[in-house]
């Protein structure tokens, strides 16, 4: 597998539709500019969906990809090493923040198991049958997957890019359900753009103390030293530093984005594997938006190396796909604007003024 191949399968969004949705936007009863960001993303629409009026956005679909990785048993997390299947069960039991507004907003939630280190039978069959490898490496010392097991992953995030394609998904929310996950994104990040651990390394959903912070800090700079000598190789970067969850995102996001299908991205896990793609196919991130920021350096890092601003601030780090959640309204009430609003009539011209000849006096 090679994914520069992915280069030659992804179109841009239609820029010919975006103009003529420009142009429309032009004639719309409100003036242009009044609706601020949100006429952005209404002509963003219109070229992902490759229709001048834009189409609702009727079946979003929340995708968590759930993994462990090895690097929290240094204590890098604020959650102890192999509990992301707790984050899952809270998930799927409907008590975490993503479940209640996912609920709330009548979004169903997919998780997919791609590395978690729980004997399978803790989960729903549904969720474990996915699964690349029990918990991911410890990236500080040695490989978090083989080369088999990250084109196992691609493979699998790329399936399930194609199901939710299939199965008429028209927007999905990306996330990630993982313990000690912010770890190797930070240090996918720092490799893929040059920076040292201290820039990137942030302290993580859970939030950790000054100590596991140096930690974390240490964890990522030994990681970095065995990133940067495969950093021409997409596949083995993921191998050395990522996970079967990393993975599996970044292929999810490439197939999502050759089957036309946009992605609101969550935190700096999401982020992080966007970057990889990016740098898989530099047409890629057309088809994403950042949901949120999460306040991990990283993430500013990776959306700002690929030209995405956040839709939201408000401060929540829970990650989950939470933040990026509460971005999904944004981008249907843009929708709903860019197809409903009508256009301004246009003027009457009096019969006088188009040319004719007035009646003369008697």
């Amino acid at each position: 597998m090679n994914l520069d191949d992915f280069s030659d399968l992804i179109e841009r969004p239609d820029g010919g539709v975006r103009r003529d949705a420009e142009e429309r936007r032009e004639r719309l009863i409100v003036p242009p500019g009044a609706l601020g960001r949100l006429d952005e993303l209404g002509e963003w629409l219109s070229a992902a969906q490759g229709s001048v009026k834009v189409r609702a956005i009727e079946q979003p679909k929340v995708v968590l990809f759930a993994g462990d990785h090895g690097v929290a048993s240094l204590g890098v997390s604020g959650r102890p090493a192999g509990t992301a299947h707790e984050l899952v069960r809270s998930v799927l039991d409907g008590g975490s923040p993503v479940a209640v507004l996912a609920r709330s907003a009548r979004v169903p939630v997919r998780v997919v198991d791609a590395g978690l280190d729980c004997d399978p039978e803790l989960l729903p069959a549904e969720v474990v049958r996915h699964r690349v490898r029990r918990g991911s490496g410890r990236i500080d010392i040695e490989n978090a997957l083989t080369s088999e097991e990250t084109e196992a992953a691609i493979r699998l995030g790329m399936a399930i890019a194609d199901e939710e394609a299939d199965s008429g998904t028209d927007l999905v929310v990306l996330g990630d359900l993982s313990v000690g996950g912010t770890t190797p994104a930070s240090a996918l990040v720092a490799a893929l753009c040059g920076t040292d651990a201290s820039v990137v390394t942030g302290r993580g959903g859970a939030g950790i103390d000054d100590l596991a912070w140096m930690r974390k800090c240490a964890a990522i700079r030994d990681s970095l030293r065995r990133a940067r000598p495969v950093l021409g190789d997409q596949l083995e970067l993921l191998a050395a530093v990522g996970g079967a969850d990393l993975a599996a995102m970044t292929g999810f996001l490439l197939q999502s984005a050759v089957r036309r299908m946009p992605v609101v991205l969550d935190g700096v896990v999401a982020a992080a594997c966007a970057l990889v793609a990016q740098r898989a196919a530099f047409r890629a991130p057309d088809w994403w938006l950042a949901g949120q920021v999460s306040g991990e350096p990283a993430q500013a890092k990776a959306l700002d190396r690929m030209a995405l601003n956040p839709l939201l601030d408000h401060g929540v780090t829970v990650g989950e796909g939470t933040g990026a959640l509460l971005a999904l309204p944004l981008v249907q009430a843009a929708a709903a604007l860019a197809a409903e609003l009508p256009e301004r009539p246009e003027p009457t011209i009096p019969e006088d003024a188009a040319g004719g000849v007035p009646d003369e006096e008697s």
